[in-house]
């Protein structure tokens, strides 16, 4: 129905219908500061061009240099990071998706591991949702230093249901969640008409599977797909494949960043969302009552 259409500047308000979303992409580090004063530009320059939402990435906080490093730096939801965070909301009058904060829980002190935790902030500042990730990333590629998030993190245990918005029923997910597409059916099925997907990407693994995993996940659960991605280097062993981007729910990505930090916006069309569904509607030709017997079977 509609070709692929990429906004370097945001569009009319007036012609284009629907609220206005801003996708940041940056750089983090192990300076807390520099990643506050990135991202807080980012939220405040969105802010002025319109946008009702901003979304950052995983990691927006800061990205250690080694899991002992992110460990000493991790932070309580009542820290001053968050603090800010809600402030800057309450001053630019904007919903903020905090992608992913390393949230140091309340059974620290007996785990002495974080949490990998996405957060969602009303445009009061109020913290509406804490959705914890529930798959953690493992992997050893060839020529690529191993990553092993379990290594330090606690797996989250809980799906939250969609969350009501300015811009639509919010399904929240984390980076590596992106592989599993049980999880945004699950949020489809309950509701969901945008998908968050915060990440921090590796080269190898974006270069390959980014924005198709992403477009797949608009296409099959007819939603909305809004991806705030990590770009550049973080440190001497880590890197990040950028390319934030919205997908809409007939598959087609309608804003993108490249690489360097920066933004992109969309508006998130519910209409047009509708139209998709009544068209072709998949979701009701599922057939759970197949799957469900198939998938018990050892």
């Amino acid at each position: 129905p509609r070709s692929p259409a990429a906004m370097a500047a945001p569009p009319d308000p007036a012609v284009s219908p629907g609220p206005l979303v801003a996708v940041a992409q940056v750089t983090s580090t192990a300076d807390k500061e520099h990643n506050w004063r990135q991202c807080s530009a980012l939220v405040r320059r969105a802010a002025a061009a319109g946008a009702r939402a901003v979304f950052l990435p995983e990691g927006f906080d800061f990205i250690g240099d080694s899991p002992q490093h992110s460990l000493a730096l991790a932070e309580p939801l009542h820290g001053d990071t968050v603090g800010r965070y809600r402030q800057l909301a309450r001053e630019c009058d904007v919903w903020l998706s905090l992608g992913g904060f390393h949230e140091r829980g309340q059974d620290w002190d007996s785990t002495g591991r974080i949490y990998n935790c996405h957060l969602l902030l009303d445009n009061s500042g109020a913290l509406v949702a804490t959705y914890r990730k529930l798959h953690l990333f493992d992997a050893a590629l060839p020529g690529q230093p191993a990553l092993s998030e379990s290594s330090f993190t606690n797996p989250g245990q809980e799906l939250l249901p969609p969350i009501d918005t300015p811009m639509g029923k919010l399904g929240l997910a984390v980076c590596y969640d992106l592989r599993f597409p049980e999880l945004a059916q699950a949020l489809r099925g309950a509701g969901a008409q945008i998908l968050t997907f915060p990440s921090a990407f590796t080269v190898p693994t974006g270069a390959a599977h980014w924005e198709v995993l992403l477009r797949a996940r608009a296409i099959e659960c007819q939603c909305y797909v809004v991806a705030a991605a990590q770009t550049g280097r973080h440190n001497a062993n880590r890197a990040s494949f950028g390319h934030s981007l919205v997908a809409d729910p007939w598959g087609a990505v309608v804003a993108q960043c490249h690489e360097g930090p920066g933004l992109c916006l969309a508006h998130i069309d519910l209409g047009y969302l509708e139209q998709v569904r009544r068209d072709l509607p998949v979701h009701g030709h599922r057939r759970g009552d197949i799957y469900g017997t198939l998938m018990g079977t050892p």
